[in-house]
């Protein structure tokens, strides 16, 4: 595994820094799928005797699956966690196939970074099989590969998704580093996973309201937003990381 830390190339500064890739969650961020989770969530548990809270819900929201089907146990649903995370994911595949609510802005940046020689992947904590799902509705192949729940040892606030992910991308360029990376989030695991990777991390608040942290920029939305708009970003993440070796 990389290590969580890295160094500016000798030839580069932070302002020359060139973008490489972006590394994308899905759920809240990519697709809005939240409100699908939870209404699966809910009625699993209802169906198992139990109430189901919407602070309970949001408390999930970013989690590794099976993290999460251990707080469905605790909440009474007499199921295996792998026959929870089954039923859920294909309960939210279902709504999928029905409608596939992207987030505002997100299809618009992830064809200008495209456009801009930009490599993007997937990292989310959700299956293969779902993840498939969103991918398959776009216009367009943008994104290069997936890093999903089920294929990671540690899943999100873990930064090891964000790693692998990079660790995929080095294969074919050996000279890209964290510090060509950004990261896109919108809960406190996947912003705390890519935090803690050591990447340029942006957070897109979605069902979850974020905490301040100074480590990470902020932004509304992803209306309006542009490969430049990345870039500055990730020029002052390396100027920051820059100063501190």
């Amino acid at each position: 595994m990389i290590s969580p830390t890295s160094a500016l190339a000798p030839q580069e500064t932070s302002d020359s820094l060139p973008l490489k890739a972006v590394l994308w969650d899905m759920d809240g961020t990519l697709v809005d799928t939240e409100p699908y989770w939870i209404a699966a969530e809910t009625a699993l548990v209802q169906a198992h005797g139990g109430q189901w809270s919407q602070e309970q819900a949001f408390s999930l929201v970013g989690n590794a699956l099976d993290d999460s089907a251990r707080v469905l146990q605790g909440a009474g649903v007499d199921l295996s966690v792998r026959e929870i995370i089954d039923h859920l994911s294909n309960t939210v595949i279902a709504g999928i196939r029905k409608e596939v609510p992207w987030r505002p802005g997100a299809r618009e940046l992830l064809a200008d970074l495209r456009n801009n020689n930009v490599r993007c992947a997937l990292v989310t904590m959700s299956e293969r099989h779902l993840a498939a799902e969103v991918v398959a509705a776009l216009d367009e192949e943008y994104f290069e590969f997936l890093v999903t729940g089920d294929e990671v040892t540690h899943g999100k606030p873990h930064p090891e998704p964000y790693l692998v992910a990079v660790e995929k991308l080095q294969l074919t360029d050996p000279n890209l580093t964290l510090l060509h990376c950004a990261a896109l989030e919108d809960s406190v695991p996947g912003v705390a996973s890519a935090l803690a990777s050591g990447m340029a991390t942006i957070a897109v608040p979605n069902a979850v309201p974020l905490g301040e942290d100074a480590r990470r920029t902020t932004w509304d939305t992803l209306v309006g937003k542009t490969h430049d708009d990345v870039q500055a970003v990730l020029a002052v993440h390396a100027a920051s990381v820059g100063a501190a070796l």
